[in-house]
């Protein structure tokens, strides 16, 4: 049975262990440093397992050792953005969060796929890299994959058609440099710039690039959970099953699509050994320039991570 290890408990941790679980992709470990939260976390799943009819374990622990062996390390640990808190004051506590958090799990588990779900993502991305020296094809961002979720669903709504006859990509960053793709997505088949009036599409991409927020001020206390917990077990799925199924997540490019040193969100073909290709959707010149521009500012959030390794 494959094995999977949750850095952090929370509920960006949690679900995905129950999304996992439910489809008995693997054994689970719940990592998390706070007394009792994934043993209690993890007590609370395995007693929902017969029920559900899955074949997995799952258990929590504070100790990294347990996670050894693991074929694929999610790391959701690290503080969300609070009210007040500027991007750096995140990039700051999460940068030595996820650096500690790398270095501890990765060496139990050298070839493991690791997948990032801490945010600044991209930066996270970078920070968990440069600090395990890990190969650039094991670490993966998760964030197109949500994005793309969300897109897809705001299509579906709007037209009021089944999610199931949208398909849709979001490239580019985890944040306002995003790049929803409506010339690569269709509706029944049908491109969606021939369904869907330009103004309803630019309103819904800005509902898309403002999606985690959204939820936010609904919420008013914690954020979306169920969406990336949903996200982070399809790019699991991907990995264990060896499917090859092309995702848009943030990989480290080192000129794919004429892009260098840095993480950004792309389509690639996901595996057991990590990210094998970027599937070059023959993007137009607007594209590729919405692209460089989604780089150039993570390249700059980079730049900062860096001074604090």
């Amino acid at each position: 049975m494959p094995k999977i290890t949750i850095i952090g408990a929370g509920f960006v941790g949690s679900t995905p262990a129950h999304w996992i679980a439910a489809k008995s992709l693997g054994d689970i470990v719940l990592l998390d440093i706070v007394e009792g939260a994934a043993i209690g976390k993890a007590l609370d799943l395995s007693e929902a397992l017969p029920i559900i009819r899955s074949t997995v374990t799952v258990r929590g622990t504070k100790d990294y050792k347990e996670t050894k062996g693991s074929d694929v390390i999610v790391i959701t640990a690290g503080i969300a953005r609070k009210p007040g808190m500027t991007r750096d004051d995140l990039l700051k506590i999460n940068t030595k969060i996820v650096a500690d958090v790398a270095q501890q799990a990765i060496p139990h588990s050298p070839a493991a796929v690791v997948i990032v779900v801490s945010n600044p993502l991209d930066a996270m991305c970078y920070v968990t890299l440069k600090s395990s020296h890990h190969p650039r094809k094991k670490v993966i961002g998760m964030a197109g994959t949500l994005d793309t979720a969300r897109f897809h669903y705001f299509i579906a709504e709007k037209l009021n058609v089944p999610v199931t006859d949208v398909d849709a990509i979001v490239i580019g960053t985890h944040g306002d440099t995003m790049v929803p793709l409506p010339r690569h997505t269709k509706v029944k088949g049908r491109p969606l710039l021939e369904v869907m009036k330009k103004e309803d599409i630019d309103e819904i991409i800005k509902r898309t690039i403002n999606g985690g927020a959204e939820i936010v001020n609904h919420l008013q206390i914690g954020s979306a959970y169920f969406a990336p917990g949903a996200a982070i077990m399809q790019m699991v799925d991907a990995i264990i099953n060896d499917t090859k199924k092309v995702l848009p997540c943030s990989v480290w490019l080192e000129g794919e699509l004429g892009i260098k040193e840095v993480f950004l969100g792309v389509p690639v073909s996901l595996g057991c050994d990590g990210w094998e290709e970027v599937v070059d959707l023959r993007f137009n010149k607007e594209e590729m320039a919405a692209l460089e521009k989604a780089a150039a500012q993570v390249k700059e959030t980079i730049q900062s991570a860096e001074s604090l390794l």
